[in-house]
């Protein structure tokens, strides 16, 4: 596989309806999955042709395959190591596949929240078909950052703090200027935060935007660059406001959510996120800590509701 543009990617996202594999630069690699909604996250590997580190796998053990034969297609080995970039389901469901070969490694938070949700999908998506699917979390773990080496590629595994999730790993190729950003970055769909932080997502992106990578492969959508930060900073200062005026007011989350004019944002996939990302938001204005738990079974139904009575369909 040979290096592309953005420009390049974008038109291949354009009208790619499969998964497919992508150099990004001098041994890196991103497996995008189109549409990037539901259950459909991106992965990546980085590869010398001796040593192989994969990041993230998929929601369902036949993607997750796919991605395993994606891998030895490009000509690298099985991975040996396998980072989570966090517990959700669509970035670790697939983890067994990769077994019994690879070390799997991830924030100490992400370990433990694999472990207490996991068959976490399958409780929102009862009749998807999963596959053989066993959990498996990290046995490797760490808290703040940590170094590894593909031969002569440095991979920083960086903990923003409670963002995304409460275990979240920036994936950072300082030389190639890549990054590997899992569910901090969503393009083209909207962010989310209900198992986060508001607060801590806002705090990620600058820590993205100070790395300085050139190529972001977000955990959902095509590959971009670093103007995809300004959206998601823009749409999380807005659901700020919407929340800082909803909860002056008593008004319960999803009565704001329904009412709330979206603005440039009603294009990203997934707007009923907004209602979950306002139970969030709600969360920190009475003083909660960071990534406390909230009722997401709550809130997904609340999204249905925003959704038209449609519940959220999983794309995998």
């Amino acid at each position: 596989m040979s290096s592309i543009s953005l420009s390049a990617h974008a038109a291949t996202w354009a009208t790619a309806t499969e998964p497919y594999a992508v150099q990004l630069a001098a041994g890196a690699h991103a497996y995008v999955q189109p549409d990037g909604g539901w259950c459909l996250n991106n992965a990546g590997f980085v590869s010398d042709g001796r040593t192989t580190v994969m990041i993230d796998t998929a929601a369902t053990e036949r993607r997750a395959r796919a991605l395993r034969e994606a891998v030895l297609a490009s000509g690298a080995p099985l991975p040996q190591v396998l980072v989570n970039t966090h517990h959700h389901g669509d970035h670790t469901y697939g983890n067994a596949v990769f077994l019994p070969e690879a070390t799997i490694v991830g924030h100490t938070a992400c370990r433990a929240e694999t472990l207490a949700n996991g068959r976490q999908l399958h409780a929102i998506w009862p009749d998807v078909d999963f596959g053989d699917i066993h959990i498996t979390a990290p046995t490797l773990t760490y808290t703040g950052t940590m170094a590894l080496h593909v031969g002569e590629v440095e991979i920083q595994l960086i903990h923003p703090g409670v963002a995304h999730t409460t275990g979240d790993t920036l994936v950072w190729l300082p030389n190639q200027r890549v990054v590997y950003t899992g569910d901090l970055v969503f393009h083209g769909g909207t962010p989310f935060v209900l198992m986060g932080s508001l607060a801590g997502s806002l705090s990620a992106i600058e820590q993205l935007r100070a790395l300085g990578a050139e190529t972001i492969v977000p955990g959902h959508g095509p590959i971009t660059g670093p103007d995809v930060y300004d959206t998601i900073e823009r749409y999380l200062r807005y659901v700020a406001e919407v929340a800082a005026q909803g909860h002056a007011a008593g008004r319960p989350p999803l009565e704001v959510a329904r009412e709330a004019d979206l603005g440039e944002f009603g294009t990203l996939r997934e707007s009923e996120r907004l209602v979950a990302n306002l139970h969030r938001a709600y969360a920190e204005l009475d003083g909660l800590p960071p990534g406390t738990p909230l009722d997401a079974g709550a809130a997904f139904a609340e999204m249905a509701v925003l959704n038209g009575g449609r519940p959220v369909a999983c794309h995998a």
